[in-house]
């Protein structure tokens, strides 16, 4: 019955979480500056207000008058870059990092923002350039390599994503334990693809410890489960994942082959059935005929004598 894990593998969630950087806080102007400059501040610091606050158009059109006042204000284009990133206008924010670089050659964050916008348009080449020249210039910024680790990952290139979000968690400090979760979660991925079961295992249980909220390390702990033929670990997990997150469809998808597997055929065949439902009542076409096609082929494969689970 082992084909029913190929569909089952499938559904893994891929953690796609990757950093941007926070905008850059307003300096002291020196007695020397120009009113102009004071006003193109003054737009700045308004910019960054409003970045921080959720409000990127606004921040945007304040940035925008900071740029028109001074026109070499690298740190305006920078949090520019970073408001589009927000609004997820990635050809906007890459021009506006690459004029924040050019016009200063060691701003980490610009590349740090600019490798993010490039790899959300999937140019993952661009990407891993970008995090490289932050780390250069920034050795210690996690960030750098917990998104590089992201980019070579994208790329299948798992091995050296795994030095890198062992780079990561080497420098993050231990103060933020939903983002070491996160980190720990993505390089179980990695380590999932590369048939370390155990290794993925490891680190699927290292997230739920840090995070015992996040549905996301259950849910892929419960497919290395899945790989290992541990039917009942399984069950465990995707039912820990319905309990955190109802409306994860996959979830019901995966522990009905989990109690397929098992011989808990009726409670297979409800979790296979609510799936359905929930995909079709979503829209979900693909989805839909994929967890109907598997419905059907248990129901067909089923003994007459069931056992509930």
């Amino acid at each position: 019955m082992t084909d029913f894990w190929r569909l089952f593998l499938s559904a893994i969630a891929i953690l796609t979480f990757t950093f941007c950087t926070h905008a850059a806080n307003a300096a002291p102007l020196s007695h020397t500056q120009a009113t102009t400059q004071t006003t193109a501040r003054e737009f700045f610091e308004l910019g960054v207000n409003e970045i921080q606050h959720g409000d990127y158009q606004q921040a945007i059109a304040n940035l925008n008058q900071a740029i028109q006042l001074q026109s070499d204000f690298h740190q305006a284009y920078s949090d520019r870059c970073l408001a589009y990133l927000h609004l997820q206008q990635y050809h906007q924010a890459i021009a506006d990092c690459t004029v924040a670089i050019n016009l200063s050659p060691t701003n980490a964050q610009a590349y740090l923002n600019r490798g993010l916008a490039n790899y959300r348009q999937q140019d993952y080449p661009a990407a891993i350039a970008d995090y490289e020249q932050a780390i250069a210039l920034q050795p210690h910024e996690f960030r750098a390599y917990y998104n590089l680790a992201l980019a070579y990952a994208a790329t299948g290139n798992y091995s050296q994503s795994i030095t890198d979000y062992n780079l990561a968690l080497s420098q993050i400090p231990t103060s933020t334990p939903v983002v070491l979760a996160d980190i720990y979660n993505d390089r179980g991925l990695a380590q999932l693809e590369l048939q370390d079961i155990e290794g993925a295992m490891a680190d699927f249980t290292m997230a739920i410890k840090l995070d015992a909220k996040d549905d996301r390390a259950y849910f892929n702990r419960g497919c290395a489960c899945g790989r290992k033929g541990d039917n009942f670990g399984a069950l465990r997990d995707f039912s820990h994942v319905i309990r955190l997150n109802p409306n994860n469809g996959m979830a019901y998808v995966n522990r009905g082959v989990a109690r397929y597997q098992l011989g808990y055929y009726q409670g297979a065949i409800a979790d296979l059935q609510t799936a359905s439902d929930f995909f079709d009542n979503r829209g979900e076409k693909q989805a839909y005929e994929k967890a109907l096609t598997l419905l059907k082929t248990m129901q067909k494969q089923m003994p007459s004598v069931t056992e509930v689970a």
